[in-house]
């Protein structure tokens, strides 16, 4: 197992800078997500990190080793693209031996490898196949065994699932989880997908414009974002977000929202502006007039073991609610919405968390 750090690493094509100082240190064995919107840096940053392209300032070091300037095949690693790279003319046993191939092994010593991971990936009866000849979560399989045959220090997938259905989405999660598990390799993996995020790092790293926003433990960027960038990213459906002017109260104070009307808020270290957040499970619906609010149902979700609820607020303002599928109210309703403390977010002027609520 090894550690990857990376040291002030920024990355330029030109005057278009695309990462910006970044630092990070993993542990060993550790499953590190970076996850963020389009364009924010983080294929760019895996791509440093493999060697394919090279960075404008800052160090790469894996295993105590600088790497920097070293080329792909010298840094110990493995790569799982998004598009797979098979060969198509290769079947799927001389694919996962390509690259022990490459390195000169003996052959002997090329098929035992390639039947211990396929047996490992339940792949035994698939090595005599071509390509075109298998799913896509069968080829993506193929891509992990070919990474896996060449005893990494480390892995890295670039939005490995992004091409496969809904289904086999989740059920390649399972399967990558569990070969981290089994392997205990440290892990740098791709994603815009937060669910995937969420389920398999042990700390996610948000990137936005370049630069790191939040890196830590799934749950604590969930529960405690460091800005409103952060926790509208983490969260499905959407954190709802209530943005008003704010003045303090004696020993609390008041957000007056745009049609005039001001909800009682903690005493928090903001001036002129703060946003209320609340997550969907925080908002929960009760009788009329009973609530933070009233607003009428525009919109019911019901996703089998829940319900999403959107609902019409003060100012027109949108919020969603999670409820159970048999209390859920009925499209038009007029129903109380309301929240316990504890599940307000507060951000400041800035848009950074101010207070949780606790």
């Amino acid at each position: 197992m090894s550690e990857l750090t990376l040291q002030n690493i920024g990355k330029s094509f030109g005057e278009h800078v695309i990462l910006k100082d970044i630092n990070l240190h993993s542990q060993r064995g550790e499953f590190i997500v970076f996850v963020g919107p389009s364009g924010c840096g983080k294929s760019t940053l895996l791509r440093l990190i493999c060697g394919l392209e090279t960075v404008t300032h800052g160090q790469i070091h894996i295993a105590g080793k600088d790497v920097t300037h070293m080329a792909p095949a010298q840094r110990q690693l493995a790569m799982v693209f998004q598009s797979y790279a098979l060969f198509p003319h290769l079947s799927v046993r001389d694919n996962m031996g390509y690259g022990l191939r490459c390195a000169h092994f003996d052959e002997h010593v090329i098929g035992h490898k390639v039947d211990q991971i396929a047996s490992m990936l339940q792949m035994t009866h698939l090595l005599h196949r071509k390509p075109k000849d298998l799913s896509g979560g069968q080829r993506q399989r193929v891509a992990i065994g070919r990474a896996m045959a060449v005893e990494p220090s480390l892995f890295l997938f670039d939005e490995p699932l992004s091409n496969l259905d809904a289904g086999l989405r989740h059920t390649m999660r399972f399967e990558i989880a569990k070969l981290h598990r089994e392997l205990g390799k440290t892990t740098v993996y791709v994603t815009h997908d937060q669910i995937e995020a969420m389920g398999l790092a042990d700390r996610i790293v948000v990137l936005n414009q370049g630069r790191i926003e939040q890196m830590g433990s799934p749950m604590a960027l969930y529960q405690s974002p460091a800005n409103v960038f952060v926790a509208s990213f983490l969260g499905s459906p959407n954190i709802n977000l209530l943005q008003g002017g704010w003045q303090p109260n004696g020993a609390h104070g008041q957000l007056i929202l745009k049609d005039g009307s001001q909800w009682h808020t903690p005493l928090i270290n903001t001036s002129g502006t703060a946003t209320l957040g609340i997550r969907s499970e925080g908002l929960r619906i009760c009788n009329l007039g009973q609530g933070l609010f009233d607003a009428r149902v525009i919109l019911v979700e019901r996703l089998g073991s829940h319900a999403h609820v959107y609902l019409d607020g003060p100012g027109h303002h949108r919020w969603v609610a999670r409820s159970e599928v048999h209390e859920a109210p009925s499209l038009g309703d007029v129903v109380g919405a309301t929240v316990h403390p504890k599940d307000m977010l507060w951000f400041d002027d800035q848009q950074n968390l101010c207070s949780t609520g606790q």
